[in-house]
This record gives C-alpha cells, sequence and structure tokens, in this order.
C-alpha cells in the first residue's frame, strides 16, 4: 500500500465545521486550488515530517496561507472530493 492512499485514509476527518451561526461555505472558497508540482512535493514532504501543522508548512511555501494548503490538502487526499 503506497503512503497515499495510507495518509488518505488517516485524514479524511479533517472536514470543514460549521457554526452555529449556519455561515454559509461558498462554492468560491471550495474551488480546487492549483499548485505547482514543486509546491505539492514540499507540502507532501512538510506534511510527513511535521503532520497537519498548516502554519508551519505555510512558511515554507511562498505566497500560499495556512488555510489554503489546508484546503488543498483536504481536497487532495480525502475521498469525498476525489469524487467530485
Amino acid at each position: 500500500m503506497d503512503n497515499t492512499n495510507r495518509l488518505r485514509r488517516l485524514h479524511c476527518h479533517k472536514q470543514p465545521k460549521f457554526t452555529h451561526s449556519s455561515q454559509e461555505v461558498s462554492s468560491m472558497k471550495w474551488e480546487f486550488i492549483n499548485m505547482t508540482e514543486q509546491e505539492e512535493d514540499l507540502i507532501f514532504r512538510m506534511y510527513r515530517l511535521v503532520g497537519d501543522r498548516w502554519d508551519l508548512i505555510a512558511r515554507r511555501v511562498v505566497g500560499r496561507e495556512a488555510k489554503e494548503i489546508e484546503r488543498y490538502w483536504i481536497m487532495r487526499n480525502c475521498d469525498y472530493f476525489s469524487h467530485k
């Protein structure tokens, strides 16, 4: 079994949570985020080293915010989004 599938199963529970105020998440927020191959590689390697510490990973990826990287990770690695 490759590492991608194993990590996908371990971290799919990190779905976005809704607040009690019933805030809607706009579709713009959850459009797929395009990353370069270098960014993808760096994010994957950093994730293996530090886990889901998105702020730490974002410091290494120039021009990306922690929220953006976390959304990318969720959308890239969870089965729910892979079928869309």
